[in-house]
Order: C-alpha cells, then structure tokens, then sequence
C-alpha cells in the first residue's frame, strides 16, 4: 500500500488536526518508511517463532496471599472511646 499525501489529508481531516503543506510531505515520508520497514519484517521465516508479548523472559514477581493477623483486636479496641466487640462506635454526624 502506498501513501499518498491525499491519505494524509483524509486521516488528519477525521482527526480534526490541520496541517501545512511542508509538515503533510514530511508525514508522508515518514509513513512510507515505516511501511517499507514493516514490508521488509514480513519477508523474515518466523515459522518456528513462538509468538511474544515481551522479548525478555519475564515472570510474576508477586507473592502469594497469605491471611494473617496484623494486629490483635483487643490491642487495637485499647485506643477507642467506645466500641463493641467487632466495631469502633463514633458519634453520629448526619441528621
């Protein structure tokens, strides 16, 4: 596929984006080369290729979750004006 500066205008035109005349051939030029460079990757054998999404070998680095206590209840309820056994208890704010 060839680009033409008319397929500039037409792209930058659904893109709302004006541009000069010396700044269309310049995209064009760019365009062309990097087609050129695509067309020259596909005439690579890549049939024994397993297919990538990164060129290192990369892997989870996460732990697993575990459950634990951070801290114990009782601890924790020792700083509350007021609580019940599962909750701290605060004044009402809306009326």
């Amino acid at each position: 596929m060839e680009i033409t500066e008319k397929d500039v205008e037409h792209v930058s035109s659904l893109a709302n984006l004006k541009f000069n005349d010396e700044t269309k051939k310049n995209i064009t030029t760019q365009l062309k080369k990097i087609l050129a460079y695509v067309k020259k990757l596909n005439e690579l054998d890549t049939t024994d290729i397993q297919p990538t999404s990164h060129v290192l070998p990369l892997q989870n680095v996460f732990k697993d979750d575990l459950i634990k206590t951070i801290f114990d209840k009782e601890i924790s309820f020792q700083n509350a004006p007021r609580f019940d056994k599962r909750h701290y208890q605060v004044p009402k704010i809306i009326e």
